[in-house]
């Protein structure tokens, strides 16, 4: 008598809410596959009691955006947005060049605390968990002149606190306490944690 092999489930679709490309890289380099749908929430519109507490809710926001979507139907949307902490005032992207410039001289020398606000949906049966992960990060002290070529480069608009861990300004950043992937934009453990409130382990997404 012949046995037919054990099929294996299929694997769940993932659905990162988010257009960083630094997210799909960790993610990617963690043997994840998602697929990106971006949410077009208006982050403006939001407003938290407390840093940590606005980054849950943009999180919380651009997942739900998405988790509705026709075509994220039966998958899981992970959602995250980052915002820098820097004397109780949360910092998103800077608007302009000029902003860039003036959040970079106020935090040379000092720390600051990078809040990850991450939430998973199970579009399956609507199960949802979310939290944030915070590091503090200890900046150097560039110059005003390498303050102006960051700012030229136009990476400084393009990210929450107006630098990152893994681009140009790593530089001018002397030191962290926490989790690396929460400043670059997505904690991995926070993940695995919020994914096994769901009930999905991580390790039954790996592509």
């Amino acid at each position: 008598m012949s046995h037919a092999p054990p099929s294996s489930a299929p694997a769940r679709r993932l659905i990162l809410a988010s257009q960083s490309p630094a997210r799909l890289g960790l993610l990617r380099q963690a043997g994840l596959a998602p697929e990106v749908i971006v949410s077009g929430v208006d982050e403006d519109a939001l407003t938290a009691p407390a840093p940590a507490d606005l980054a849950r809710v943009l999180a919380e926001a651009k997942a739900a955006a998405v988790a509705a979507r026709p075509e994220a139907a039966g998958a899981l949307v992970v959602g995250c947005d980052s915002v820098l902490e820097l004397d109780g005032q949360a910092f998103g992207k800077p608007a302009d060049a000029e902003e860039a410039v003036a959040r970079w001289t106020s935090m040379r020398g000092r720390a600051g605390v990078l809040h990850t606000g991450q939430c998973v949906i199970d579009t399956a049966d609507g199960a949802l968990a979310s939290e944030t992960a915070s590091t503090t990060v200890r900046f150097g002290t560039p110059s005003d002149a390498e303050i102006a070529a960051y700012v030229a480069s136009g990476e400084p608009l393009r990210v929450a606190g107006a630098f990152t861990l893994d681009g140009r300004s790593a530089p001018f950043v002397d030191g962290i306490e926490g989790n690396a992937g929460t400043v670059i934009g997505l904690s991995l453990p926070l993940l695995r944690t919020l994914l096994a409130r769901v009930g999905t382990g991580i390790t039954d997404l790996w592509a």
